[in-house]
């Protein structure tokens, strides 16, 4: 290692951004395989049935995998700015970078990124992440963070996100996120409820269990917005100053639940208006259900036996 205008290199080789988090890529290709699986034996399904199964399960799959992804997702809350920062403590360097704050349900991540990227005879693109999840120590990620000699507006962010800073960003958005993940667990297993309840003959609990899920899933994008109530602390790089919004988990999460409440109202509004539409819709082999339910057709019983024992008698006499 060697010496660059009177500073220890703390990273020898170029950092790279990072990519998707490996969490969230694997629930991507899960839900990705099933619908593959689903569009592979689609051909062998007959009639028009074939299309009501296509919307039933990629609807249930999108569903299904935009719940589980956005625990993994740092899209909740993001903030982007271009400023003229330090870059290194105890020099007087600067450079110009863009600095992005995507705060998750697990914690945060920061960027760095250099405009242009080689400054300083340096690679400035750096992803650093940092996590409050269970079993996670937030201020020992941090002082690691210090040791290694993370550039100056990745340690401001992250220090302001410590347990110990007075702007108390790290209590706010961490219960935020815990609430907010375990409502969206319960939406989970409600959705596994509402699919199997759907395949079974009992439709109502099963837009009963779709209403469940997206009110649950609306209350987790309640919980995380919570934190827009409590004044935050402002966070200045150089002359900047770096504000934060929504992100896309947060609108689509939104927008899931959303679309489970109409999904579920509609399916408890056709089973008491018109449970034979909501019957064919669910199952195209059941066509009469909902006329034999009503009493609107009676129900025919065939006879197995010869025709020839109809119309025979029976005698049975006793010989004392």
């Amino acid at each position: 290692m060697t010496l660059f205008d009177g500073e220890l290199p703390f990273y020898p080789q170029p950092r790279h951004a990072a990519g998707f988090s490996v969490p969230l890529l694997i629930v991507i290709v899960v839900f990705l395989a099933l619908a593959t699986s689903f569009l592979l034996i689609l051909p062998g399904i007959r009639g028009h049935s074939r299309w009501f199964w296509l919307v039933r399960v990629l609807l249930s799959l999108f569903i299904g995998a935009e719940i589980v992804a956005v625990h993994f997702s740092a899209e909740w809350s993001v903030g982007r700015v271009s400023t003229n920062t330090s870059y290194k403590a105890f020099s007087a360097a600067r450079v110009r970078a863009h600095v992005g704050l995507h705060v998750g349900l697990e914690g945060i991540n920061i960027t760095l990124t250099g405009i242009p990227v080689q400054q300083l005879n340096e690679t400035i693109d750096y992803n650093e992440q940092f996590s409050w999840r269970l079993g996670e120590d937030y201020a020992e990620e941090y002082t690691e963070a210090l040791a290694k000699g993370l550039p100056d507006p990745v340690l401001y962010l992250a220090e302001k996100f410590t347990p110990s800073s007075p702007c108390g960003l790290y209590r706010q958005y961490r219960l935020a996120g815990h609430y907010a993940s375990a409502t969206l667990w319960v939406a989970f297993c409600l959705w596994l409820l509402s699919n199997a309840l759907l395949v079974m003959p009992v439709p109502l609990y099963g837009g009963l269990a779709l209403l469940a899920t997206g009110a649950f899933a609306l209350f987790s994008v309640f919980a995380f917005a919570s934190i827009s109530s409590v004044p935050l602390c402002p966070l200045r790089l150089g002359p900047s100053a770096l504000t934060s919004h929504y992100g896309a988990a947060f609108w689509v999460t939104l927008a899931t639940g959303v679309l489970c409440l109409f999904l579920g109202g509609a399916v408890v509004s056709l089973h008491y208006a018109r449970p034979s539409a909501l019957r064919a819709f669910l199952d195209r082999s059941v066509k009469n259900y909902g006329n034999q339910a009503r009493g609107g057709s009676p129900i025919h019983f065939n006879n197995p036996l010869p025709k020839q024992f109809e119309a025979s008698d029976l005698t049975v006499s006793t010989n004392l």
